[in-house]
């Protein structure tokens, strides 16, 4: 054959996976003599770092830095060519014969890789980082690398030992609280140390990730317990969430409640992720050192026993912990309480004891009043006997009394102890009105859905009363209505407020009350009946900031003349972000609204109007206390002496403020004694 003929027709670039033909080694010179490679030919610089061979790097070669937190050793010697060497090896360059093209390289071979061609992706440390460039970063920096495998290592088993520590309020964020031993991570370390690689490491990712699980229930326990003086349950309490975005957002605005919402989501997902990493970084820094990590987990497990059975203390908090145990035991009971409870109370509900009484034997003696009951947001025993927020509420109770005597109104008052805290006012609501204990969500759901009785439909039951509702706090629809049995609900949007919203309240009281009087209490009922009515009054709802002022009731028309008034009042973040400051201005709200009720009475009140009015619950935690009780004032006033004798025996305070020793009830206890008191006959009804 001729020359020609023997020559390799030229083709057209073909690109593998990582290689060009374009980055082939060039052919052999026509004037160069043919020569054969072999292996005493390979320049020794191809062995150097930058090109390694195709052998895998032995343990022995590896250096030390390869071994930091993070990485797993190799689990078994490579016995092939690796992808570096693939791309690092220069191929033996095959002799021609002068005169002739250098031969087309197969495109499924391997071939040099130029050292700008893109290289096989590894597995990334950074992003963007194949492990030789991490080898070549440790062994050119050694010092900065072990400084920062260390730091990591520490930050892991710093954040995991947090979250075991965690506790699920706030006042236990102290410092000593975590400088303890949990139980939790010494078992863990020891199962983790034990266990092969796959199962250690998904073992790990799941138990850090349930780890994460609890921290989230821990911080919404601290919140639950500063607001509302409960722990968070995590069959009920999940519906509240959107009740705290609301009120963020009415409180703070738009804005705020957008970058609060982002931050929750970006923490939950931080609580579960960083965890989940930092459990399985842990669990591969134990398998590399399980030597050390046996005799660590060992000395440790010594020392919690021994702390744990001589009582060890540092500060009052023993040095042995198992609060990640104990915190998901509690979590445990908790959701088989609730289980347990709905089953319960749904029987309880069926039992009434005036279930059965018949509409003569009901209240007959409160028949023709003109009876009125009211919530006042808020308003608590704190209110009245704190050293901050006392003395201008007491000094306002006791100009009120002063002011309805003159009127002609006395007034007696005692405790009820409420069903709620903080928050969830709905609860003291249905619990005083039903009395029964409605103390979380699915109760109050098995009453409203209930036809057990409650104290104003026992009202309209008698067929001597029209009901009706004032509710300016309600912005959509109220099935609840049909429980209470009131014929007419005025909702916020009925009546007619073109003013400013001050924070959470939607309206003023002293605007709400003057509707109340133009709307319903200056019109008989066209059917000659008597009137009861419940109002809920809002003013007085945190953040209390910016506050109302009284203004002249013949000056309200429909509430614009209260846009200066909101314009010059506190900034709500600035009164949230001060305990002392959310004291002083929770106490001006309570002023604002006994005034206004009580004011209100003087100017409209006739001889036969019974006011019975109350508060929902106890301002939160950063405002009462910690220790607060959950106790409400309550006063009965009333023109008709004949009223307020007919509960001369409960011993009661004259006024409207009840004395340190007046008397305590429960508040599901109110309405029995009260159907009694006036004169209703109890006809049990079973279930």
């Amino acid at each position: 054959m001729s020359a020609v003929d023997d020559r390799t027709e030229p083709v057209e670039e073909t690109a593998t996976e990582d290689i060009s033909v374009a980055d082939a080694p060039e052919a052999a010179s026509e004037d160069a003599p043919p020569k054969a490679a072999s292996a005493e030919d390979t320049p020794p610089e191809a062995a150097s770092a930058e090109d390694t061979t195709s052998e895998a790097p032995s343990a022995e070669d590896t250096p030390p830095e390869a071994a930091s937190a993070g990485e797993e050793p190799p689990s078994e010697p490579a016995a092939t060519t690796t992808s570096e060497s693939v791309e690092d090896t220069p191929a033996p360059v095959p002799a021609t014969a002068p005169g002739t093209a250098a031969a087309t390289p197969d495109p499924t071979a391997d071939s040099p890789v130029s050292p700008d061609s893109p290289r096989r992706p590894s597995l990334p440390y950074w992003p963007g980082w194949s492990r030789r460039r991490r080898r070549e970063w440790k062994a050119a920096y050694p010092t900065a690398a072990n400084v920062l495998s260390i730091a990591l290592n520490l930050l892991a088993a710093g954040l995991v030992v947090a979250a075991l520590l965690l506790p699920d309020t706030i006042v236990g964020l102290r410092l000593r609280q975590f400088v303890r031993i949990p139980a939790e991570a010494i078992i863990g370390a020891a199962v983790l140390t034990a266990l092969p690689r796959r199962p250690r490491i998904v073992l790990a990712a799941v138990s850090g990730a349930a780890l994460g699980a609890m921290s989230l229930l821990n911080f919404l326990d601290m919140g639950f317990n500063q607001y509302l003086g409960r722990p968070f349950n995590p069959i009920l309490d999940w519906s509240l969430l959107g009740d705290a975005q609301s009120y963020l957002n009415d409180s703070l605005g738009h804005a705020v409640t957008l970058a609060a919402t982002v931050g929750v989501v970006v923490l939950v997902l931080a609580l579960f992720l960083l965890p989940a990493l930092a459990t399985v970084r842990l669990g591969n820094l134990l398998a590399r050192h399980t030597g050390t990590a046996t005799r660590g987990t060992l000395i440790a497990g010594v020392a919690w026993i021994t702390c744990s059975s001589l009582g060890i203390q540092l500060a009052g908090i023993p040095l042995a912990s198992d609060r990640t145990a104990s915190a998901l035991k509690v979590q445990a009971h908790q959701v088989a309480a609730t289980l347990h409870d709905e089953a319960e109370f749904a029987k309880v509900a069926k039992v009434d004891a005036f279930g059965n009484t018949p509409p003569a034997q009901l209240l007959p003696d409160l028949r023709g009043k003109d009876m009125i009951f009211t919530f006042i947001e808020s308003y608590g025993r704190s209110a009245v006997e704190d050293p901050i927020m006392a003395p201008g509420v007491d000094s306002t109770l006791d100009a009120r009394t002063q002011a309805l005597a003159k009127a002609g109104f006395h007034a007696k008052s005692g405790w009820l102890t409420s069903a709620t805290y903080g928050g969830s006012s709905w609860l003291g609501h249905s619990t005083t009105m039903s009395g029964l204990w409605i103390s979380n969500q699915q109760r109050y759901r098995t009453v409203m859905a209930s036809d057990h009785l409650s104290l104003t439909d026992a009202f309209k039951k008698t067929g001597a009363f029209d009901t009706v509702g004032v509710m300016p706090g309600v912005q959509k629809a109220w099935p609840e209505q049909k429980y209470y049995g009131l014929d007419k609900v005025y909702n916020a949007f009925e009546l007619g407020y073109k003013g400013p919203k001050f924070s959470w309240s939607t309206m003023p009281d002293q605007y709400a009350l003057q509707q109340y009087q133009d709307r319903v209490h200056s019109k008989l009922p066209a059917d000659g009946k008597a009137r009861m009515s419940l109002l809920i009054l809002t003013s007085s709802h945190q953040p209390w900031a910016p506050i109302p002022k009284m203004v002249g009731w013949d000056q309200l028309g429909d509430g614009s003349i209260f846009k200066g008034i909101q314009a010059a009042g506190n900034n709500p973040a600035d009164v949230i972000a001060d305990t002392t400051k959310s004291r002083q201005e929770y106490g001006k709200t309570i002023q604002y609204s006994v005034t206004a009720l009580t004011e209100w009475l003087t100017r409209y009140g006739t001889k036969d109007t019974v006011l019975v009015f109350l508060g929902d619950h106890q301002p939160i935690a950063r405002v009462s206390g910690n220790h607060a009780s959950r106790d409400v004032p309550i006063s009965i006033v009333a023109k008709d002496p004949k009223v307020l004798d007919k509960i001369a025996s409960w011993n009661w305070t004259d006024g409207l403020r009840p004395a340190h020793n007046a008397p305590v009830w429960k508040m599901s206890a109110f309405r029995d004694r009260f159907l009694a008191a006036y004169g209703s006959t109890p006809h049990p009804k079973q279930g």
